[in-house]
């Protein structure tokens, strides 16, 4: 298939991010010999981050390292991607003096465009450019689908350059796979990053089976997967952050932490990084640790979109913990500059009454401190309070307790909060840990995912042993009392699978619809911050609509939550991984 001719270079607009003035310029002046209209400079990291949040640039040269700084080009590389900021359409080149052959490797799997290892010549530089802008060229139609949001064919337009080793067969299948992964799809996803490692055994795409395995509920299967590759290469900081999340999941926190504080060892000035080890070490009592982290992020990223501000209210329960004043005092200063361009968040503004109310508490001004938890113990019931603003209150009310504050209701209101949000053991330990503060309050949550783990059991004993209209009922009723969303997806599940011998089935199916909208979103899963980020080791599908894309990601979980209550049909892609989606490559027809 004939392709389109590369685009002129003089509406082109170019970034080089590099420390040193005379380099700097004599890169932007190759570029400029190049053809590329308009070059902009930067010196520093946090400059070019800036930069790159708010402007499409069709080309950057970024140096690997800043010796002044302690910055990386590769730190700032993942957090774009992670974030979403790095388009397909851009081609990113890192510059360096030395290029190991592990990074080199890394820049082959990645959505860098490549190493331009010193000295090099303009030849060789624009030889480079060139094949970088062949393969987006290649790939445009793939690209043009996703940015029209249409998902479906830009999987298949990946998985059929790849069926057919059309040019760039092996980066197609990545963006395939993770084309699959955010469908939805994940069986077929892993079935195709297994395919890629038999064609060709990649870092990347055994961490895409990884990845897979988190996404489908098999996180302890991803651990020894995750364990084996950072084993193979201890250097692979996307490895430690998908383990770190699967070590969450199941509760494993001071795994979690420590795998955390790795990514964050091999990448330090790494934004969202910085903010997972600060969190997690929050939830396990390390103060100091956190507080350094959390810090950190903040002096590098406040001004980023990269940044999570629910590591301020973390940071400021710190603060209150360590009867630091000036630090809580520089917490609300931040939350109140913030929401001076933000204030119709309804997070932030959440975010900025914890803080003042651990001010007023630390002032002993303690009736205006009670009378704003009650205020936040009133939108418990609400849609949009979240296992985030749930984590936060009950760290709060922790705090009342430990202070010797009497709040009568304070327990109740621990209990309702347990009762909504406490689903895995994962969701319980993190909301028991925000409350360390007062070990009784840790432990009520923990019982309430014992009780809410035996309400669903009874509710399954009743379908077992032939009514599942009892056990529909059971669980609606135990969900109206708790909105507690695990009870109310197990109704649905009993429903679907049981319609044909259940009472009334449209009426249950009515009451259930209903019921959701009062639930809202809850975490399926235990997450560090707001998980809106880049997968790690994925590679960025940006579109211009986010608001849409997410509006048919969630039609998309509601029909997987129907297909997941089907009988499971037999599976031939455990022992042929590529047969099942016909993805053997040429050359491997055996």
């Amino acid at each position: 298939m004939a392709t389109a001719p590369l685009r002129d270079t003089s509406d082109c607009l170019a970034l080089v991010i590099d420390g040193n003035a005379t380099s700097r310029s004599i890169l932007a002046g190759q570029l400029r010999d190049y053809g590329v209209g308009k070059v902009v400079q930067c010196s520093r990291v946090r400059d070019a981050r800036n930069r790159l949040e708010h402007t499409t640039y069709d080309f950057v040269l970024c140096e690997q390292f800043f010796d002044e700084t302690n910055e990386s080009g590769q730190t700032l590389l993942d957090d774009l991607r992670r974030a979403h900021l790095l388009p397909f359409s851009t081609i990113f080149f890192m510059v360096t003096a030395e290029a190991s052959y592990a990074s080199v490797a890394e820049a082959a799997e990645s959505a860098l465009d490549g190493y331009l290892l010193k000295p090099f010549t303009p030849v060789a530089l624009f030889d480079r450019l060139s094949l970088a802008r062949l393969r987006k060229v290649h790939l445009a139609p793939i690209f043009d689908a996703m940015e029209a949001q249409d998902f479906e064919l830009a999987a298949t337009l990946c998985l059929q350059r790849f069926e057919t080793q059309q040019p760039y067969w092996l980066y197609a299948a990545r963006m395939g796979a993770e084309l699959l992964l955010r469908l939805g799809r994940h069986d077929e996803a892993r079935t195709l990053f297994e395919a890629v490692i038999a064609a060709r055994a990649l870092p990347w795409a055994k961490l895409g089976v990884a990845r897979a395995q988190v996404e489908s509920g098999q996180a302890t299967r991803a651990i020894a997967t995750l364990q084996g590759l950072i084993g193979q290469d201890a250097s692979y900081a996307d490895a430690y952050d998908v383990l770190g999340r699967a070590q969450v999941e199941v509760g494993n926190f001071a795994e979690a932490m420590e795998t955390y504080r790795g990514a964050s060892n091999l990448t330090p000035d790494s934004v969202g990084r910085l903010q997972k080890f600060g969190m997690m070490a929050f939830y396990m009592g390390e103060r100091e640790a956190a507080t350094k982290a959390l810090s950190r992020a903040a002096i590098l990223g406040m001004d980023s979109k990269l940044f999570d501000f629910q590591s301020i209210v973390l940071l400021a329960f710190a603060y209150f913990a360590d009867t630091d004043r000036k630090g809580l005092e520089r917490c609300g200063t931040d939350l109140a500059r913030v929401l001076e361009r933000h204030g119709d968040s309804a997070r932030l503004q959440r975010f900025a009454r914890v803080v003042l109310t651990l001010q007023q508490i630390q002032q002993r001004q303690f009736a205006k401190a009670v009378e704003l938890v009650k205020q936040m113990a009133g939108e418990t019931q609400l849609t949009d309070f979240d296992f985030e603003a749930a984590c936060n209150l009950a760290g709060l009310l922790a705090v009342l307790a430990h202070t010797s504050i009497d709040l009568p209701e304070g327990a109740s209101w621990l209990r309702q909060l347990g009762m909504r949000y406490a689903n895995t053991r994962g969701l319980s330990e993190l909301m028991a840990n925000a409350c360390q503060l007062h070990p009784p309050y840790a432990d009520s949550v923990r019982d309430c995912l014992v009780q809410i783990n035996g309400m669903a059991e009874r509710a399954m004993g009743m379908s077992l042993s032939g009514d599942p209209t009892s056990a529909v009922r059971s669980l609606l009723l135990h969900s109206e009392e708790t909105l507690n969303v695990k009870l109310l997806d197990m109704s649905q599940q009993v429903l679907l699978r049981h319609q044909a011998r259940i009472h009334e089935p449209e009426t249950l199916q009515t009451s259930i619809d209903h019921l959701r909208q009062r639930c809202g979103q809850a975490p399926a899963r235990a997450v560090l911050g707001q998980d809106s980020e880049r997968q790690p080791g994925g590679v960025t599908l940006r579109v211009r609509n986010r608001a849409a894309a997410q509006a048919r990601a969630q039609e998309k979980a509601q029909s997987a939550l129907q297909e997941r209550t089907k009988p499971p049909a037999a599976m031939s892609t455990e022992k042929d991984p590529a047969s099942a989606l016909r993805l053997r490559p040429k050359g491997d027809r055996t």
